[in-house]
């Protein structure tokens, strides 16, 4: 297979580069941790190391070295459409070089073999509650298919250079797969069961945007942007630390992709892109349309004197408006110009970073990825805002089931950080006093 075949000519290299790293340098000290740090959620703390992606303060995330502008300019394209091929992505996430159109296809075409989910997934989940919340039927999805996972049953007769194989394929087959699982998800609780069968002329976000039921190519290509620019975005966040977490332990794919996502589903991670909608629904509707510049700021100013914030603007790291939520206003201002929503979310482009500038309190003024991916998905239909962090989740595995390949491949240890008392913390504080 093509994709094990380029990391194995990589890996030699790659280890011997690690172990000499850590031999010759592994005393040199990359940063220093403090009280509020250890109690603030580990927040800055550099502990972690990923090749995949890194979130850079002034360029936004990088994609094996790409910001998105240029990794939307360089992978391959889906035929008949601008927007690149999500297999283009996966292969640069996993080779760490921007592959041709026929890499990309060999990608796309993996899935293709790899893509029937076994039944007894959907008998579950047709089992289930209809109460039960999108991101729950997805886990538990993923969950169920351990039973197919080769490292878990190969694992007594692999060498440990050799687990990278059979997570690989894993993560191969487990991405494979996600599309269908979470169409037949949102299908399920929010259409009436309409059965749709996958069409083997679509690319993968292709095939998932048809699944959903969603006509016309507009939402193909929204897929195919929406998967790509959130595929990834370092290894601290939540869901990608859990993953590598669990991982850690020699969990296979889908212990570990599982565990990511129940992080996911979390209201301080995967939430963010529901609230934002929410915030610009609720003031289209108190306006009865879309405000005035001056309308908007005067609420924008009532809104954050009752002690409440603006969703969507803001980033723990970046310092500049988020260049995926960019390329989303770029597709919004071809594909769907008149919108009022996402004529709202323009305005309020315009007018909140100032007004968050003149408060003086945000480190970060400018938008971020979440302040308008919502407003795309309702104008395409998809409204259900439950169903919003199944689609992060979706693009989201891509991200971390690359880096769980290359933490095997690399034989990254077992994750285990020492913790303190508050006890032993204050010790330390009043000897730092003097």
């Amino acid at each position: 297979m093509l994709l094990q075949e380029k990391i194995n000519s990589q890996l030699p290299a790659w280890r011997e580069r690690v172990k000499s790293l850590v031999k010759e340098s592994g005393t040199v000290k990359v940063g220093e941790v403090n009280i509020a740090q250890i109690y603030g959620g580990m927040r800055d703390v550099k502990g972690l190391v990923t090749d995949i992606s890194y979130v850079d303060p002034t360029e936004g995330i990088r994609m094996r070295g790409f910001p998105i502008p240029e990794l939307l300019e360089k992978l391959p394209k889906a035929p008949g459409t601008e927007m690149p091929l999500v297999g283009g992505l996966y292969y640069l996430l996993l080779i760490g070089e921007v592959p041709s159109l026929s890499e990309a296809m060999t990608v796309e075409d993996e899935w293709k073999k790899r893509s029937e989910v076994p039944g007894y997934v959907f008998n579950m989940l047709r089992a289930m509650h209809p109460d039960t919340h999108p991101m729950t039927m997805y886990s538990a999805a993923v969950l169920a298919m351990q039973k197919e996972s080769l490292f878990a049953a190969n694992y007594h007769a692999l060498r440990k250079d050799e687990y990278w194989i059979t997570t690989l394929e894993d993560s191969l087959n487990l991405t494979a797969r996600i599309p269908a699982i979470a169409a037949f998800i949102y299908r399920g609780k929010y259409k009436g069961s309409v059965d749709i069968q996958a069409d083997p002329t679509h690319d993968w976000a292709g095939n998932f945007a048809h699944l959903m039921g969603v006509p016309g190519a507009g939402y193909a290509d929204l897929s195919r942007l929406y998967f790509i620019i959130h595929a990834d975005h370092e290894s601290g966040n939540v869901s990608a630390h859990a993953t590598h977490l669990v991982g850690s332990a020699l969990s296979d794919v889908y212990y570990a992709t599982s565990a990511g996502l129940n992080g996911l589903a979390g209201p301080l991670h995967g939430l963010a892109n529901q609230e934002c909608l929410g915030w610009l629904l609720d003031v289209y509707k108190k306006f009865g349309g879309v405000p005035s510049a001056d309308q908007l700021r005067a609420f924008a100013w009532d809104t954050l004197n009752s002690g409440h914030v603006i969703p969507g603007y803001g980033h723990a790291v970046l310092r500049k408006t988020d260049p995926r939520f960019t390329a989303q206003m770029e597709f919004a201002k071809t594909h769907l110009p008149e919108d009022d929503i996402f004529r709202l979310a323009s305005l309020v482009y315009e007018v909140i970073p100032q007004v968050l500038i003149e408060q003086g309190k945000a480190k970060d003024p400018w938008p971020n990825v979440d302040a308008i991916s919502g407003t795309l998905q309702q104008h395409y239909g998809v409204k259900e805002f439950d169903f919003y962090t199944v689609l992060f989740g979706v693009s989201r595995l891509l991200g971390v089931t690359a880096n769980i390949v290359w933490a095997r491949a690399l034989g990254q240890p077992i994750e285990r950080p020492k913790s303190l008392t508050t006890a032993m913390l204050e010790e330390v504080a009043l000897k730092a006093k003097g």
